[in-house]
């Protein structure tokens, strides 16, 4: 009797691929999902007859956003009129936060804050429009991690510590320490500053 693996879904790839993640090959350029487009166009009619002023804006950055993922950072870039570029390296990654609200989950959305030291209190790059937002998130963690220790991706597992001779002896020698220490204390005289005896 044969039996068939089932395959995984498209948005989740094993460690082992050429990617490892959402994205199996690098470097790729992504568009944002048509998604994001309802999301902007529900967003503008918020603001009643003035919805145009907002909506032009907003359906010329979805038109133009692109994201360019490799091997060393992210790059995402928009405009017509005026271009604008954000590069990132994964070194650089301090912090990332995913958020999403209830029309964004509704739609399969959500926006990656990636922070920096730059000393901003906002977000250095918003990835917004990606499918399974989850998903690259994780990905974009452990790049961070990656960059951050270059050897943990290549280097064996080290053993944990608890069990190893060294750790034994060092906590041997920590016990020693504090019995002598409890010892002087007993050893030392218990007036204080302001008692008569002093």
């Amino acid at each position: 009797m044969t039996t068939r693996a089932s395959s995984p879904a498209p948005h989740i790839r094993s460690e082992a691929s050429a990617g490892a993640g959402p994205f199996p090959d690098l470097p790729v350029e992504l568009r944002p999902n048509r998604g994001l487009l309802t999301y902007y166009t529900l967003s503008s009619l918020l603001l009643g007859p003035a919805f145009i002023f907002m909506l032009v804006p907003m359906y010329f950055r979805y038109r133009t956003m692109r994201y360019e993922v490799d091997a060393e950072g992210i790059t995402m870039q928009w405009g017509i009129l005026f271009r604008r570029q954000i590069s990132l390296t994964y070194t650089r990654i301090q912090d990332i936060h995913l958020s999403s609200n209830f029309v964004e989950r509704w739609l399969g959305l959500g926006r990656i804050q990636v922070q920096t030291a730059s000393g901003s209190a906002s977000a250095e790059m918003t990835i917004e429009g990606l499918p399974h937002p989850d998903a690259v998130r994780d990905f974009l963690y452990s790049r961070m991690r990656g960059a951050r220790d270059p050897d943990r991706s290549t280097a064996p597992a080290r053993p944990h510590p608890i069990g190893d001779p060294a750790m034994t002896e060092l906590t041997r020698t920590l016990r020693d320490v504090a019995a002598e220490i409890r010892a002087l204390r007993e050893a030392l005289p218990t007036t204080r500053a302001g008692s008569p005896d002093a």
